[in-house]
């Protein structure tokens, strides 16, 4: 009975032995991510404190806040605004927490409001962004020696005056090996290289991204594949396709068309162009996130309501001929039609194109079709008191 009942149990281990192990269960889906650029010249003439993503709800629903812009200067990462980024006293009223800075405290200006601003919001993750259209020649002469530019970079972000506000760093370049403002020719392995450093400098845990061109040609001219190696994500600029300023003869068309249109005077100016490009590079799609503009493009002397028509040039602007934020056009110029999943306002000799909560939520569910790995902003202030635009964003991502 004895010497039974031992076979049994060895049968029994034998068949187990041979059993298949269970496949372990996948890993969930990372979250989406939810990222806004925060300017910090906003807070002179346009008056967007730090304080307004926090009465806006805009720090609650973003996963990541961009604090742009640093400079790029002798190769190495320096402050743009002093006085602006740390040295600015706030007043109670414009305060995160209702309290005013103290004399001599450090840090001051925007960067002490990021830091109360995370101290209430503790999810919230904050990079300083470097470079942007009028600050990327520096890139040029860092490229040269990424090494050194990603200890300056990481000197200055983790300076001991503002310890623990910002988890990272994101290079705006624009654009390497190409030309934006300026021109480039370091090479189409200069910006995997400056990414390389500034990852091996700062660490796996920090969160390094770079803003990538939306023009498919653009993102021929650099190894973009090798750049999101190193990098958690890359924003594509899918905004600015068109405007007032560049085309003649000046004819209207939306800036940021999810897809093309019949008269659409570049094909592939479109955010599924992009995105088709950065999929064929062989670019992840989770390290992809889609950019929506806060903001209008807009001609003037037109006459047909219509994408296509004739203009006598750029429509003014507050700030700058031919753009204008939403919260401003949507009360002045409200939207008149939709084309190729973006909408568009002709409003007496003027035209303008720009996104609204509608196209935004569709422009998400394009996203999430693609599996991206999220969405940014250019740039907050240009939303709703209550964070209109921000919240279709967010919520589109999520369904």
């Amino acid at each position: 009975m004895r010497a039974r009942f031992v076979l049994i149990i060895l049968i029994l281990l034998g068949l187990a032995a041979c059993s298949p192990s269970p496949e372990p269960a996948p890993a969930p889906p990372a979250a989406p991510k939810v990222v806004g650029y925060f300017t910090g010249w906003g807070v002179y003439a346009r008056d967007f404190q730090v304080k307004d993503l926090d009465t806006s709800g805009a720090a609650g629903r973003l996963t990541h806040l961009l604090y742009a812009f640093g400079k790029v200067s002798g190769g190495k990462c320096t402050a743009a605004d002093r006085w602006a980024d740390y040295e600015k006293p706030i007043a109670a009223a414009r305060s995160v927490d209702g309290v005013a800075d103290a004399a001599g405290a450090t840090p001051r200006g925007n960067i002490g409001q990021l830091r109360k601003l995370k101290q209430k919001h503790p999810g919230l993750k904050v990079l300083w962004s470097f470079g942007g259209w009028t600050g990327s020649a520096g890139f040029t002469e860092a490229a040269r020696d990424p090494a050194a530019f990603a200890r300056s970079c990481r000197a200055l972000v983790e300076d001991p005056r503002w310890s623990g506000v910002f988890d990272g760093i994101d290079v705006d370049w624009e654009y390497p090996n190409a030309c934006g403002l300026s021109c480039d020719r370091s090479g189409p392995d200069a910006l995997p290289r400056l990414l390389g450093s500034l990852r091996s400098e700062f660490g796996p845990g920090a969160v390094v991204t770079a803003a990538v061109p939306g023009d498919p040609t653009k993102l021929a001219a650099t190894d973009y594949r090798s750049a999101a190696d190193s990098a958690d994500w890359l924003s594509a600029m899918t905004y600015d396709y068109f405007g007032a300023g560049g085309d003649a003869p000046a004819r209207t068309a939306p800036h940021s068309p999810l897809t093309a249109y019949p008269g659409i005077p570049r094909p592939d100016a479109t955010t599924s162009a992009t995105v088709d490009k950065l999929a064929e590079l062989g670019i992840p799609s989770a390290k992809v996130l889609l950019g929506v503009g806060f903001y209008g493009r807009g001609w003037t002397g037109v006459s047909a309501a219509e994408p296509g028509g004739a203009a006598s040039g750029p429509a003014a602007g507050r700030y700058e001929k031919g753009l204008e934020e939403y919260e401003v056009l949507v009360k002045r110029c409200p939207p008149t039609g939709t084309v190729a999943g973006t909408a568009y306002a002709h409003c007496g000799d003027q035209w303008w194109s720009y996104d609204t909560p509608g196209t935004i939520a569709a422009k998400m569910a394009y996203a999430r079709s693609k599996a991206l790995g999220g969405a940014f902003a250019w740039e907050l202030s240009g939303d709703t008191a209550t964070g209109d635009l921000l919240t279709s964003m967010a919520t589109g991502l999520t369904r």
